[in-house]
């Protein structure tokens, strides 16, 4: 069964740029998993311990994989890109997410979908919007887009040029 899934990526370590390009090749290469679209590109101030702006953007992604195979291959992408786990929001070459799998709410000791933090932050909602702005939010029942016009988040997002 196909499955439909949104993943946030972001980078702000190295060639920021490089790194995202790089993770949505990878992401392409798997038998089970490919790439539908990308957003634009956006570079964001960072939340957290965090200090050096960030790269991001989102992709829809067409995947034979359940959701928690899929947190295991972007962990797998990750990983292989010199990502190393750390609790809270601190510089990372690569950060790939699942903010949504198709409509589902999944919530287990390793895997929460919707992203738990989707609807509170700007440098998600902004590429997500650009791709799926009428999709529905499983938990809150809201749009995306109606998400980022309610968004409080204060954190500076542009769109970035390469």
């Amino acid at each position: 069964m196909s499955h439909t899934a949104y993943i946030a990526l972001g980078s702000n370590l190295g060639d920021r740029y490089e790194n995202l390009r790089n993770a949505l090749a990878r992401l392409n290469q798997t038998e089970v998993t490919s790439l539908r679209r990308w957003s634009s590109v956006y570079e964001s101030e960072p939340h957290g311990r965090a200090r050096s702006w960030f790269l991001n953007g989102a992709a829809e992604l067409s995947t034979e994989l359940e959701a928690a195979a899929l947190l295991t291959e972007l962990q797998r992408i990750e990983g292989s890109m010199g990502r190393k786990r750390a609790k809270g929001s601190v510089s990372r070459p690569i950060d790939l997410d699942i903010l949504l799998f198709d409509s589902q709410v999944i919530e287990t000791p390793e895997l929460v979908v919707p992203h738990p933090r989707l609807a509170e932050r700007r440098f998600v909602l902004i590429p997500l919007s650009e791709l799926a702005p009428a999709i529905v939010h499983p938990v809150y029942g809201r749009t995306v887009s109606a998400l980022l016009a309610a968004s409080d988040d204060d954190k500076r997002v542009r769109l970035y040029k390469p």
